[in-house]
């Protein structure tokens, strides 16, 4: 058997003292049991109200999770829950926000042109640990304003996930 030589043995160093994987970001996951939560919340907060409406939530991915109407809601809100879901996930800033940037800023007018984004009072992104782990969309509340907070209510009774500023 030869003898391992200089640069082999240099080599070797080198390579011992590489990463031994890929570096991987841990990120967290929405759980069923939570959505299932956050849309019963966001119902609950809305009929405290005597509002109906229909509630959202997708995953970090943007895949449905969980959806709930009211049988009295008209039925084009479950597309504009899912879609205020959507873009509150896709920008990572709630939808009330991001209208009331459209409407005093012209380059911000541009978002709305985007085919699955809705800027429409009513999504919000749902954090947990400061990562966005996924969003709800609510519609059929009689207002963006009445959307929004729903929304907010459904985040804030949900243990474990990141409280979102009050409105």
């Amino acid at each position: 058997m030869p003898k391992p030589t200089a640069h082999l043995l240099a080599l070797l160093a080198m390579l011992a003292a590489l990463p031994a994987g890929a570096q991987v970001r841990q990120q967290g996951d929405l759980t069923l049991e939570s959505a299932n939560r956050l849309v019963a919340g966001a119902l609950d907060a809305c009929r405290r109200q005597d509002r109906a409406i229909v509630a959202t939530v997708l995953d970090r991915g943007g895949n449905l999770l969980a959806l709930q109407r009211a049988e009295t809601v008209g039925p084009h809100n479950t597309e504009a829950s899912r879609r205020k879901a959507y873009t509150a996930l896709s920008t990572r800033t709630a939808t009330l926000d991001l209208a009331r940037a459209a409407a005093a800023n012209p380059d911000a007018r541009n978002l709305a042109t985007l085919p699955e984004l809705l800027l429409l009072g009513g999504g919000v992104p749902v954090m947990a640990a400061g990562q966005v782990v996924g969003a709800i969309g609510v519609a059929g509340g009689g207002g963006a304003t009445n959307d929004h907070a729903c929304a907010l209510a459904a985040i804030r009774a949900v243990d474990g996930l990141d409280r979102p500023a009050a409105p």
